[in-house]
């Protein structure tokens, strides 16, 4: 299960074309923890809904697998995943601030809940707005609502907090202060979750990523997903279109 919750939710991850890579700065002064934040959040997100076609690529230690995907999202409503293999579409995600729906062709099963799911697999608590944050390039959490130490860390700038067995590391570089990596982890369990954001593209309604990498680790089990964002079109009319096939199998959280 966890394979398609993997590929089907974290990808949950085309009029305009992709434009030139937005240039960026390394960090060059010390500056204050308040003062990076403050510039993250800055940068312009000025959309009602966002239309995303992706190649997306999972690897863990059994399989390699490539598919493509259309990421509908429409602003802290909902988000609706179309994972196509081949043309023919393999998984669907819809997700919402209350619930997580998807289901999968291969083994013909799907899922209906909460998040306790996604946060289960990835080791820290996840919800609608950190899965809407991962996709446009914001951090995972509310900045603002924790207290952090500011570094350094060639190139970027690093904040930094721990809270019990949870430690949390986001870098941004220095011109937009656009999130370049966040790294969660989880002592005791032995499990990290690592998003790295190697580029981003400007468009009119906001700075959008053009590559997520994510990387999670669950004591000897690695998982790689790489989802690279082909198009994205801004505040166009769309439907969000969900059903799942007469015949499909619920499973269940501990399944």
């Amino acid at each position: 299960m966890k394979r398609y919750v993997a590929v089907v939710l974290l990808v949950a991850l085309a009029s305009c074309k992709s434009k030139a890579v937005l240039a960026e700065a390394g960090a060059d002064k010390k500056m204050e923890a308040s003062k990076i934040i403050q510039g993250h959040y800055a940068n312009k997100k000025d959309f009602s809904t966002i239309y995303i076609k992706a190649s997306a690529r999972y690897e863990d230690a059994k399989q390699t697998q490539n598919v493509t995907a259309e990421i509908k999202i429409k602003k802290d409503e909902m988000i609706l995943v179309s994972i196509r293999f081949l043309g023919i579409t393999m998984a669907k995600a819809l997700i919402t601030p209350t619930e997580v729906k998807y289901y999968e062709k291969i083994n013909g099963k799907f899922f209906e809940g909460s998040y306790d799911t996604l946060s289960q697999w990835l080791g820290t608590t996840l919800d609608f707005q950190k899965l809407q944050n991962m996709l446009t390039g914001l951090a995972l959490d509310d900045l603002t609502k924790d207290n952090y130490t500011a570094a350094i860390e060639d190139p970027y700038y690093k904040l930094s907090a721990s809270n019990g067995n949870t430690s949390k590391d986001f870098f941004f570089e220095g011109a937009k202060f656009l999130l370049k990596r966040e790294n969660i982890q989880q002592q005791s369990q032995q499990r990290s979750v690592q998003i790295a954001y190697p580029n981003y593209t400007d468009y009119p309604q906001m700075t959008l990523p053009t590559e997520l990498l994510i990387e999670a680790l669950d004591k000897d089990a690695k998982t790689n997903i790489s989802i690279q964002y082909n198009s994205a079109a801004f505040n166009e009319p769309m439907t969000f279109p969900y059903s799942v096939p007469e015949g499909y199998q619920r499973i269940y959280i501990n399944d």
